[in-house]
């Protein structure tokens, strides 16, 4: 038997932390859009994000994964749910945020990792320390006690929760590449994303696309910024547990909640200021946790 020790398994976390961070500050590029109506700008989101991910499959010398992906009937049942459920979410995330709703936005993005933690602990049958169970119950009790004071806007909340959960945890089962997944997802969502882009260029104020230069550069990054952190995303979820992905995320929602404060200068009350700082001491102590048992010496073998 060879003495040498097993290639280690690439870390995952790396990719998750520049995601998230990416995610947390997409509310700043959705400034420079604003002016753009949030279906039709979903609609050239997706049709630059494809020529973007061809490219690299290109590069890479992938076609030959996007093909076999392609001619399994399983693999493509699954994306096609996967593809439905990324563009609800971005559509829902940028009328959140072209309507003010920026907090509301956060929030959905906290009760992603609690509804991360119910996936992986349901249906992946991953395990939860008893440390980490006492951070669910501190994120929780912030979760509730911010929807307490927001329950006009919940309903934004809940459909991020839910669609980008689900999205990830398909993302997580289906075996296909991330590069390859992101390419197929695209080109399912191409035809109604060109359909969209259609009708708006047949309006009477006419296509955002053509109106302006500056504004349609800005729009075509929006394919750099769809494509690169959901790469990073599906990367991640294919090499850590689900569970400690969702605690990752609190990056994110985290970086939106300041922007909503700093930036877009929305009114901070009491509610919402409680829910910060009960998210903060569960994301502390999970990572208290994972450091801890990182830390404990491995047996030697015999």
């Amino acid at each position: 038997m060879s003495d040498q020790d097993p290639k280690p398994t690439p870390s995952g976390l790396p990719a998750a932390v520049a995601a998230y961070t990416m995610w947390g500050l997409l509310p700043l590029y959705l400034i420079l859009v604003n002016s753009v109506p949030p279906f039709e700008f979903v609609g050239w989101r997706i049709i630059w994000t494809l020529p973007l991910c061809l490219i690299i499959v290109a590069f890479r010398k992938q076609f030959g994964e996007v093909a076999a992906a392609l001619r399994c009937r399983k693999t493509m049942l699954t994306l096609l749910a996967s593809s439905m459920l990324i563009a609800v979410n971005w559509l829902a995330y940028i009328w959140a945020i072209q309507n003010g709703y920026v907090y509301a936005g956060s929030l959905g993005y906290y009760i992603n990792p609690l509804f991360n933690v119910l996936l992986g602990t349901l249906l992946l049958g991953e395990k939860l320390s008893r440390r980490q169970w006492i951070a669910v119950g501190f994120a929780a009790s912030g979760v509730a006690t911010l929807a307490a004071g927001a329950v006009t806007t919940l309903w934004i909340s809940l459909t991020l929760a839910i669609s980008f959960g689900t999205y990830g945890l398909l993302r997580k089962q289906v075996a296909v590449g991330s590069l390859s997944g992101l390419t197929i997802e695209s080109t399912i969502l191409l035809l109604p994303a060109a359909a969209i882009a259609f009708y708006y260029a047949g309006l009477p104020q006419g296509s955002a696309f053509t109106k302006d230069v500056t504004l349609s550069v800005y729009i075509m990054l929006g394919g750099v910024v769809t494509a690169v952190p959901l790469l990073l995303f599906a990367v991640a979820a294919r090499r850590m547990d689900y569970s400690s992905l969702g605690f990752i995320q609190f990056l994110a929602p985290t970086l939106v909640f300041l922007l909503g404060l700093f930036v877009f200068k929305e009114e901070l009350k009491p509610v919402q200021l409680a829910c910060f700082i009960l998210i903060w001491i569960a994301l502390a102590l999970f990572v208290w946790d994972l450091w801890s048992r990182r830390k404990k010496p491995v047996p030697a073998k015999i």
